[in-house]
């Protein structure tokens, strides 16, 4: 058997992958990739936030990404009914990028496959990984082609940025139960042949349905456009089990997109994931680290997904080589609560999300300017500031402020 070596091999080659191995590559390590898909493929995470342009210039990927042309996303609006919030990044608390784009992910992953490819990594696409097997100081992987030829590689570190695929969660029994409750989606994407100009075909917008049910609304600089649905799992059972029958029923009871999307035909047939929330017991071993969404999922909401992917991709490339290099390095400290302060925030914007909390502040008629600034730094995805009190606060600010406006509302009543 083909047996090949690397000091680092990183599983998947979507971003939190390719935001490792284009680092670790500047850092002069022998970096290998295996990805078990053929590129461009389909993925879900189309929007992106301000933060992840931070993560993707250190990571020397901006300038390909800048090229490509992708839709740039300065904002994002939230509507239910006759109520509007919007977000302008320009506006948001603190200091950080005030654009990012909004993208194909098909495109998207295939412009930082290819850089990073260009930059000298070693690739292995239409790849599977077969087997882990751990020892002292190194590993041994076993994958095997599309065309049924294993090989072994022989590594002494790795990152699993598997994604969704979960390679090292599922073989070393890591899944653990989300920490948001089960929501599925359902989503396609549509040739928008007559699309309104400005704002209107260019501002991601989020539709709510009602408190735990929305849609989402991503246009690309391509012409196509993202539609998709969120809600728990027992909403769709009130439709057809065929996913193009269903979605057609969904978007008939949108109030604000009424009637914009029936004439345009799916582009594929609409796809369903269940309990979209993923989780981990946990998120290092020895010889190991899991990145992006082979660690966690949250939900896609707030669009936080490849904003952590991307910096978590990074932070564990950076740890990596210090281990590579012999020198200590505290996993705990540095990677695990590092990322967990993140994860936190956002998971209370999520949990407050769908309490509906958040959408009571979101949907004032009169926000506060330096509440919403604040919100803004939150959903542009500085979630470590803890120089922003909704960041530093989180576990209890935003439901003192739901009351607050409750009671409000309750005076203007009596």
């Amino acid at each position: 058997m083909k047996k090949e070596i690397a000091d680092i091999l990183i599983i998947g080659a979507g971003p939190s992958g390719m935001v490792s191995a284009s680092y670790l590559h500047s850092q002069g390590i022998r970096v290998m990739v295996v990805e078990k898909a053929t590129f461009p493929r389909f993925n879900i995470g189309e929007s992106l936030l301000p933060q992840c342009m931070d993560n993707l210039e250190e990571a020397g990927l901006l300038d390909a990404v800048k090229k490509a042309g992708f839709q740039k996303k300065f904002g994002a609006r939230f509507v239910k009914q006759n109520q509007v919030g919007e977000f302008d990044f320009s506006r948001k608390f603190g200091s950080g990028w005030d654009w990012t784009w909004q993208v194909p992910r098909a495109d998207f992953d295939m412009v930082l496959a290819e850089e990073v490819k260009r930059k000298g990594v070693d690739m292995k696409f239409n790849t599977e990984v077969i087997k882990v097997e751990f020892n002292r100081s190194s590993s041994v992987t076993t994958i095997r082609t599309a065309e049924g030829v294993t090989s072994e590689i022989h590594s002494g570190f790795i990152i699993d940025a598997s994604g969704f695929g979960r390679v090292l969660a599922r073989q070393l029994n890591l899944e653990a139960k989300p920490q948001i409750a089960a929501h599925s989606s359902i989503f396609t994407h549509i040739k928008e042949t007559h699309r309104p100009k400005g704002k209107e075909g260019e501002l991601i917008t989020f539709e709510v349905l009602d408190t735990g049910v929305w849609f989402w609304y991503f246009p690309f600089s391509n012409g196509n456009s993202s539609l998709g649905f969120v809600a728990p799992n027992i909403w769709f059972d009130d439709f057809s089990e065929d996913t193009g029958l269903a979605m057609k029923e969904m978007i008939s009871k949108l109030d604000f997109y009424e009637d914009r999307f029936d004439n345009y035909p799916f582009l594929f047939k609409p796809q369903k994931i269940a309990n979209i929330s993923k989780n981990v017991t946990q998120l290092y071993g020895k010889g190991f680290v899991l990145t992006g969404n082979s660690a966690e999922f949250l939900d896609p909401v707030f669009s936080s997904g490849v904003s952590f992917a991307t910096a978590s991709g990074l932070l564990a490339a950076k740890l990596a080589v210090k281990q590579i290099r012999n020198e200590e390095v505290d996993w705990q400290d540095a990677y695990v609560d590092h990322l967990q302060r993140g994860i936190d925030v956002f998971s209370t914007y999520v949990k407050e999300w769908y309490s509906g909390n958040l959408q009571k502040i979101i949907f004032h008629p009169s926000p506060r300017p330096e509440i919403k600034a604040q919100i803004c730094a939150v959903l542009a995805g500085y979630v470590w500031d803890e120089t922003n009190p909704f960041v530093k606060k989180h576990a209890h600010i935003v439901k003192n402020f739901a009351r607050i406006i409750e009671m409000e509302e309750n005076q203007i009543k009596v």
